[in-house]
């Protein structure tokens, strides 16, 4: 009987196959994963899945834009269930960080894929950058809006933020990182950097470093 497929932009069927190649590049990695193995798991010919993509590399787009969709997501829901700018730019950063560190934890084969779409300039991974780069700037300016951040330009801090946390955000920068402050520590300091200090206060900066008085009895 002759293999009965739905027309070529049945998000459902493109839907079985990401799904199946997701658990085949859990289990044996995207490299050594075939088109042949991703037909086998949806019970397609390898003729069919050409129908739904192009080619093994545009599976491969649709799963690194699966995942980055969930990342880009847990980081916008973190932002708005957070109160001032800085506590949401801290939030939706913890949060990609967060969930690229469990990947690669808990699902290697996984991020590297994902490592692989951002080192190598693979579109999708470039427009996941935009979304963030987006959501960032968004929070910047906002704050700037209510006097909690620097004035300035909302873009050129954005930048400026996620180069300095870009360690804990690039998924392909992340297993090279051994040495490294903590999260908390490097969002703190951007954090000073952005904050708005009015006009005629001053941050002191040595009030850490300097002894403290001892209480006379």
């Amino acid at each position: 009987m002759q293999e009965r497929v739905p027309q070529a932009g049945s998000p459902c069927i493109r839907q079985r196959i990401v799904q199946a190649a997701i658990r085949l590049h859990r289990k044996i990695g995207f490299r050594k994963t075939t088109v042949a193995d991703i037909a086998r798991g949806t019970s397609m010919s390898p003729a069919n899945v050409y129908r739904f993509f192009a080619s093994k590399q545009a599976i491969e787009e649709a799963v690194v834009a699966d995942l980055f969709e969930q990342v880009s997501a847990a980081a916008i829901l973190a932002a708005l269930l957070s109160g001032s700018a800085l506590e949401r730019l801290t939030a939706a950063l913890s949060a990609i960080s967060q969930l690229h560190e469990h990947r690669l934890e808990n699902d290697s084969k996984l991020h590297e894929l994902v490592a692989a779409a951002v080192s190598e300039n693979w579109p999708v991974a470039l427009s996941h950058a935009d979304r963030i780069r987006e959501l960032v700037r968004a929070i910047i300016a906002g704050g700037q809006a209510s006097g909690e951040l620097r004035p300035g330009s909302p873009m050129a801090m954005t930048g400026c933020l996620l180069e300095a946390m870009d360690g804990y955000l690039n998924p392909s920068r992340i297993k090279s990182a051994t040495v490294r402050p903590a999260f908390d520590e490097v969002m703190d300091f951007c954090a000073g950097a952005l904050h708005h200090v009015p006009w005629g206060q001053s941050i002191d900066l040595g009030a850490d470093l300097r002894p403290k008085a001892v209480a006379q009895g």
